[in-house]
């Protein structure tokens, strides 16, 4: 085939400018059939529904084997000890990284898939190949102890890290759209990381209480209480530490242009082997002496998770500053009051926003048309970005509309909520005067937070 009837690739246009809102706003762009819901047509074989299906069969699958696998390993009654001891740190887990997502929060579904996929199959892969690993060094070597030790500092951290990476990458290829950044990537690596501790928890806390019913220990004591010390009062992070690292690469990868291919392959890399380092680090941490585990806990674990956690925080705040620097266009054009890209780029402002509608609309369905308000304009910012950065992808006008529609849907409770939050977190000073979106005048609220008085009205003041 010749070079000339090969498909040539089209540079990217400019980006378009914002379109005004008229009286009567049009989203000529969306298809009709859309119901408000951007999909393209696809086959069947490829369908949300058919993928779904197969996926949610996969890992049921997989968590019935590993339920049956662990259960064997340590006995009912040490199931159970374990199951209630081990599903402690979780809850703490998961409200910390959906913490930290709370700028634009990716879907449960996302978040839901890569727990149970680190609780199931990621699970499920480690402990069988680690097994099968172990065994065969053992035999090779004729030195079980050997063995145990090559296997924890080299084969587990490649196996088990190589085996959580895969749902990051899953939701990085057929959920680009929810897989913008850094935060993006550190909260799916944490919600997988989270689901594999907790498995592995379960099967190592379970161990300890049957080798103390062994042994004939009463109660919670000896080996369990180490156990339960170690992997969850003192170390419920480490996995998800690990697989943060990996996170990053493929978060990194997604903030790269389109034709910087070694940074969407290289940076995904760099990440994984980040993650199998520090886990094989820490597993070898007992070959140190009698105090090595105490030192790299301490002169390792404990500066990196306050690295990383600083720099997921860092990336928060940039997620906020890209509101705050790609709203304002909207509200040039009308489609978002002048002070609502402020009270948007302030998560103190958009708490207060919701407690507002809730209070003053009618409760639990204002607030929750609040958040989703917020999460449609940080939507809207981030697309924009992303066709600043890289291109204007064919159905960046649909998608565009479709959010703009979404937020004119919701102003009327919005807006004024909004208004009012930018006036209270000390974002903008509002004089007295009727509301601009037609609500009483009661909505409109004097400056009582300090600002002068007598300064003329700036929705861009702070």
């Amino acid at each position: 085939m010749s070079s000339e009837s090969l498909p040539q690739r089209q540079p990217p246009g400019p980006l378009q400018p914002v379109p005004e809102r008229g009286a009567e706003p049009r989203f000529d762009a969306v298809p009709e059939r859309a119901k408000w819901r951007y999909r393209p047509r696809r086959d069947f074989w490829r369908s949300r529904a058919v993928r779904a299906g197969a996926l949610i069969t996969l890992l049921a699958l997989c968590g019935l084997v590993i339920l049956a696998i662990v259960r064997e390993q340590t006995g009912t009654e040490g199931f159970l000890v374990g199951l209630a001891l081990a599903v402690l740190p979780v809850p703490l887990l998961a409200t910390a990284f959906r913490w930290l997502d709370r700028v634009d929060p990716g879907p449960w579904r996302n978040l839901l898939f890569a727990f149970a996929w680190g609780a199931c199959a990621a699970a499920l892969v480690a402990i069988i190949a680690n097994s099968f690993a172990t065994k065969w060094i053992a035999t090779a070597t004729a030195d079980p102890s050997s063995a145990d030790h090559l296997g924890a500092t080299v084969i587990a951290p490649v196996v088990e890290e190589s085996a959580k990476a895969v749902a990051v990458l899953l939701l990085f290829l057929f959920r680009r759209r929810d897989f913008k950044g850094i935060v993006d990537g550190v909260v799916v690596a944490g919600f997988t990381a989270t689901g594999f501790a907790f498995t592995e928890n379960i099967l190592y806390l379970g161990n300890a209480f049957g080798e103390d019913q062994v042994s004939h220990t009463a109660g919670l004591s000896s080996t369990t209480a180490a156990t339960f010390f170690v992997r969850i009062v003192m170390s419920p992070f480490a996995h998800p530490l690990f697989t943060v690292c990996t996170g990053i690469g493929f978060g990194a990868a997604a903030l790269a242009v389109p034709g910087s291919r070694w940074r969407r392959i290289g940076l995904p890399v760099l990440g994984l082997l980040s993650a199998m380092g520090m886990h094989a680090l820490w597993n070898g941490s007992s070959s140190f002496g009698t105090y090595g585990f105490y030192l790299v806990y301490a002169a390792f674990m404990v500066p990196v998770f306050a690295l990383l956690t600083w720099l997921a925080v860092w990336s928060r705040q940039r997620e906020l500053r890209t509101v705050a620097a790609e709203l304002p266009a909207y509200a040039t054009a009308g489609w978002l009051g002048p002070a609502e890209p402020l009270a948007l780029s302030s998560m103190r402002a958009r708490s207060m926003a919701r407690d507002f509608a809730y209070r003053t609309f009618g409760g639990k369905r204002a607030a929750r048309t609040v958040a989703e308000y917020e999460a449609f304009a940080t939507a809207l910012a981030f697309l924009r970005r992303r066709a600043r950065r890289t291109e204007a992808g064919p159905d960046f006008t649909a998608r565009e509309q479709e959010l703009l529609h979404h937020l004119w849907a919701r102003r009327e409770v919005a807006g004024p909520a909004l208004l009012y939050a930018a006036g209270a977190a000390g974002r903008i000073w509002i004089p007295p005067q009727p509301y601009p979106y037609g609500h009483p005048a009661t909505y409109g609220h004097q400056a009582p937070y300090g600002h002068d008085q007598s300064s003329p009205y700036n929705p861009y003041l702070r």
